[in-house]
């Protein structure tokens, strides 16, 4: 195993010349191929084509891992022989100390907002940038809230990062800065902090901006930043990733929220349907597969939605349109796997596994305590026939994905994890507190 440092300057200022050790070709791979967004080339939370191991820990299947500047948990994104993170950390604090992201009586120092691309191979530092040097202007939740809780996106030629009210960045592949926007600062309920990642689909970046003050959807250029279309939202905070998924050859983003669920044309951004809402504090994001998407929440209450597009126009509340719905038991921070035609998803932030048929809402099984994984926060995910779950103590466990709950592996490391792990070829991406860890069996 190979342990390193980020190898990050902070003298250096994020418009310099990209210091570039490996260009990406935007051709080099399919999306499928990669893990350009936090839930995955198909936003289910699977990888079609990775092989990862089935066991691993410090001393087994670690590659190398790399000691990380700052605070977050955003999941690592992937493209070609680039690994991409995003941190915050705080400014005049030494590396080994950084991880707790404020000072001494609690009070919010300034903070570089940062992205770092390691080699895929090696784990050293190809490229660092720091987006915005600032004190962020509220805080966040003290058990899993970071400065940097969004995830990267990338489409092989952009890669944009999201530090919501730090602004919005986006870098070509080698690192050159493109554009930036500021939209304002957020206002969140008892600042819990922020953390809700866009969506980037073919020249448009989706971004949902739910808070204590005026919420709004937007659609943003990918190559300029420029705002395409904006729409106001009755809602409050929410965390979810919009979907974009198309039907009838037509894109439209799905949100779930508390008030209302919608789905927005995405060229003009009309919206095209509605529904009833979900619980408070909607984290987990919404899924898609076979002309269903499902979306759920579960904090002060439990919510789960099937929808079938080809359905849905303006109000569907009551409709044929929802085609089951389920009100127990469902997650409040983790987002859902689908894996072929079997929704997993966990009990609140517990390692309580159900496991349900996606087309009819029957479930294969239910309540599955998972042993040695008492709390989760990262979202599970799929790869080779297996369902990895991620507990925040470092334990892991590897299921037999299909309807009987079967334990294949259980594995441990030495850090905290609240981040979703990322799967690549034969590699598991696990980035915890302290370490961004390259998981494989050379």
């Amino acid at each position: 195993m190979l342990l390193l440092r980020s190898t990050f300057d902070f003298r250096r200022s994020a418009f310099l010349p990209a210091v570039v050790l490996l260009a990406v070709s935007a051709g080099a791979q399919s999306a499928q191929q990669a893990w350009p967004q936090w839930r995955g080339p198909l936003a289910t939370g699977v990888s079609p084509t990775a092989r990862p191991p089935m066991e691993w820990s410090e001393s087994k299947n670690v590659r190398w891992k790399v000691e990380l500047p700052g605070r977050g948990s955003s999941t690592p994104v992937i493209w070609g022989d680039h690994v991409f993170v995003l941190t915050a950390a705080p400014v005049g604090v030494e590396l080994a100390a950084s991880h707790d992201s404020r000072g001494t009586r609690g009070q919010i120092v300034p903070h570089r907002m940062m992205v770092l691309a390691f080699d895929r191979k090696t784990g050293k530092t190809v490229w660092e940038r720091v987006a915005r040097e600032q004190a962020p202007h509220e805080g966040y939740h003290q058990q899993f809230g970071t400065w940097a809780s969004s995830s990267a996106v990338t489409d092989g030629e952009v890669v944009i990062a999201s530090f919501e009210s730090r602004g919005i960045y986006a870098y070509d592949m080698n690192g050159k800065p493109l554009w930036e926007v500021d939209l304002g600062d957020k206002q969140m309920r008892n600042q819990f902090g922020e953390g809700a990642t866009p969506a980037l689909f073919k020249d448009r970046l989706v971004v949902v901006w739910d808070h204590q003050g005026e919420s709004f959807i937007a659609a943003l250029d990918k190559r300029t930043g420029k705002e395409i279309w904006r729409k106001a939202r009755e809602e409050v905070d929410s965390w979810g990733t919009p979907l974009v998924v198309e039907t009838g050859g037509k894109p439209q983003a799905v949100t779930g929220a508390m008030n209302r669920i919608r789905s927005y044309d995405l060229a003009t951004g009309d919206l095209v349907w509605e529904s009833a809402g979900l619980t408070a504090n909607p984290i987990p994001s919404p899924v898609y597969s076979d002309g269903l998407v499902i979306l759920m929440s579960g904090y002060r209450g439990n919510s789960l939605k099937a929808v079938r597009l080809a359905d849905a126009r303006g109000d569907i509340t009551n409709t044929p349109a929802v085609v089951w719905t389920f009100d127990r038991d469902t997650p409040y921070v983790p987002s859902p796997l689908l894996y072929d035609n079997i929704l997993y998803f966990l009990k609140g932030n517990t390692g309580v596994l159900s496991a349900f048929d996606a087309k009819s809402g029957e479930p294969h099984y239910q309540l599955q305590r998972i042993e040695g994984v008492p709390n989760v926060f990262a979202s599970p995910v799929g790869a080779d026939g297996r369902v990895i779950v991620l507990g925040q103590d470092g334990s892991a466990a590897v299921l037999k994905h299909g309807p009987a709950y079967e334990v294949l592996a259980t594995n441990k490391l030495d850090d905290r994890f609240d981040a979703s792990p990322a799967l690549v070829d034969n590699e598991l991406y696990l980035r915890g507190y302290r370490y961004l860890y390259c998981v494989a069996a050379d």
